[in-house]
């Protein structure tokens, strides 16, 4: 890789072309109502991460404007995501919220060497089926983290295991609370059909439903809560409210003992953020009919996890939701996304001591909510329509994503896909008997078509030709014609050698005829075409019979 090839060319640079009023205005009008739905998903998504909301808060203002500022995309948004949830959780009950920080820090730093090396484009080789198989799997997640609050249960710790977490909530479920189910259920229902009230051709009602449902939600639950004094959980009864100032900045502190013990963490946050982002960037595109530059939307990514640690934030990735609402209001440049984080600065720093009465049922609402539109549910409705490889995939990455952990799930579905797409390759390889005049067949003469590709998972197509080679002394040359061979690995060199050595110790030969270029280029350089003669190597067919036939009159 030459030092001309590390290219950082942030999205702002190029959108900014052109740039007139009108396109700020609607930048504005769109960054401003993706703020506000931004604050209750920040706060939802750091609460049910193990973390206080404000943590939420300041990741997406801090990470958003990075990745706004610096990424490939034109109208995508950071911060934290609900695919996160169940990875944070699980990093701060094993590790600790300052372990958390370091792996967020050092995830930062792969993402941004990610993109350094311009390996954006490798991220798409992830297959359909593992995307949504753990899509799928932290979905349900989500939902199970959410049933404490949902149902007000009283419970001081929810285990992170799956069978335990089980366990502890259906042991709990004696202690739920009536008002806490009563407005997540409202809540629901609230967010369901709020978007509805637009539908009607009356002007006011058009104009309610430009404010988020969230945004309502929240409000309206808070002011239920106050005015009644319900006893449910609050923000602020179990942390206290939120400052109206961004936290001083501190680097955190690390050392190669602690890294070690973290690598697993870390590259979980760097493939999840890599991953998540991208397929945000690929949202975009097919809103705003551009394309991206994943490269550039990995190092801008890397920035932005390097930089919330500072701020004792949580990782940062692309948000589907949010960037497809900024898309669909408008938004014509990444000045948009800078928007949306100062936005959230502003309420922050004048609004802040409202949200001590948001109710931790109704962001549970909100997340419950979130998880059922996460998932792809189709895909298990309409199973029986898919390949019996893509179901593999799939339920096994959804199980073990549920059940264990996302990079397991993810490890295993890589596996299971390169297993499959072997077996699958493999079986696209054949040989094919060529019918030969009756002389050439007495005479021991013996031809095969090869199709597809010789590599190590389909080298078992010539153990035939090899028992034939290794026990008979009728066959005295065999031709493999090549001209739909594919390609070659080492493995099949070796495995034609094995053959050529069979044939060679009963005094027969190996003829090679009609060799594509890859196939005939690595023979040359692995040393066989040599140590089998440029006379057992041919153009075609009829100068490989030719040969044969003269061999066989020796």
């Amino acid at each position: 890789m030459k030092v001309n090839d590390l290219r950082f060319r942030p999205r702002l640079i190029d959108a900014l072309s052109g740039y007139d009023t009108a396109r700020l205005m609607r930048d504005i009008g769109a960054g401003v109502t993706v703020g506000i739905v931004a604050l209750p998903l920040a706060m939802a998504f750091a609460i049910a991460s193990g973390l206080k909301p404000e943590v939420g808060i300041f990741t997406a203002i801090v990470g958003g404007l990075i990745v706004s500022l610096l990424g490939g995309s034109s109208v995508q948004i950071g911060g934290p995501a609900g695919a996160f949830i169940v990875v944070v959780a699980d990093i701060v009950a094993r590790y600790g919220v300052s372990n958390l920080i370091i792996a967020t820090f050092a995830a930062g730093l792969l993402l941004l060497l990610m993109g350094a090396l311009r390996l954006g484009n490798l991220i798409r080789l992830i297959p359909v089926s593992i995307v949504t198989g753990f899509t799928n799997g932290i979905a349900v997640l989500i939902a199970l983290s959410q049933v404490r609050d949902f149902f007000g249960l009283q419970l001081e710790t929810v285990p992170s295991a799956f069978i335990p977490k089980l366990q502890a909530l259906w042991d709990a479920t004696p202690t739920f609370n009536p008002s806490a189910l009563g407005l997540s259920v409202a809540g629901i229902v609230l967010l369901v059909s709020w978007p509805k009230i637009g539908a009607k051709q009356d002007g006011l009602r058009q104009k309610l439903a430009l404010i988020p449902a969230p945004v309502v939600l929240l409000g309206l639950s808070a002011w239920t809560v106050w005015s009644w004094q319900l006893p449910v959980d609050t923000i602020g009864s179990r942390f206290g409210g939120i400052p109206q100032q961004l936290p001083p900045l501190h680097a955190p502190t690390i050392d190669w003992d602690t890294l070690k013990n973290l690598w697993g963490p870390i590259i979980t946050i760097a493939l999840l953020g890599a991953i998540e982002s991208l397929l945000c960037a690929r949202v975009a595109d097919n809103l705003m009919r551009e394309r991206h530059d994943p490269n550039q939307e990995l190092m801008a990514q890397g920035l932005a996890n390097l930089a919330v640690p500072l701020f004792g934030g949580m990782p940062v990735t692309g948000t589907i939701a949010r960037t497809s609402l900024n898309a669909r209001l408008g938004a014509t440049s990444p000045i948009s996304g800078a928007v949306h984080a100062f936005t959230l600065l502003l309420i922050v720093l004048l609004a802040a001591p409202l949200a001590r009465h948001v109710p931790l049922c109704s962001l549970a609402a909100i997340l419950m909510y979130m998880a059922w539109n996460m998932g792809e549910w189709h895909e298990f409705i309409h199973m029986q329509r898919l390949s019996y490889i893509y179901r593999t995939i799939l339920l096994t990455t959804f199980v073990l994503t549920v059940v264990i952990d996302l990079t397991v799930a993810v490890e295993a579905g890589l596996v299971l896909a390169c297993l499959f797409y072997i077996y699958r390759i493999s079986q696209l390889t054949q040989l094919e008997s060529i019918k030969l005049e009756d002389t050439d067949t007495a005479a021991g003469i013996k031809a095969w078509h090869v199709y597809g590709s010789l590599f190590f998972g389909a080298v078992g197509k010539l153990e035939a030709l090899l028992d034939e080679a290794g026990k008979t002394t009728s066959t005295h040359v065999i031709i493999l014609e090549c001209h739909q061979l594919i390609s070659l690995d080492t493995t099949g060199v070796d495995a034609l050698e094995s053959l050529a050595t069979s044939l060679q110790a009963t005094g027969g030969h190996l003829l090679l005829c009609e060799l594509n270029r890859q196939p005939l280029d690595l023979l040359r350089r692995s040393g066989f075409a040599n140590s089998i003669g440029a006379d057992h190597v041919f153009a075609d067919l009829n100068a490989a019979l030719a040969r044969a036939r003269s061999l066989c009159k020796r």
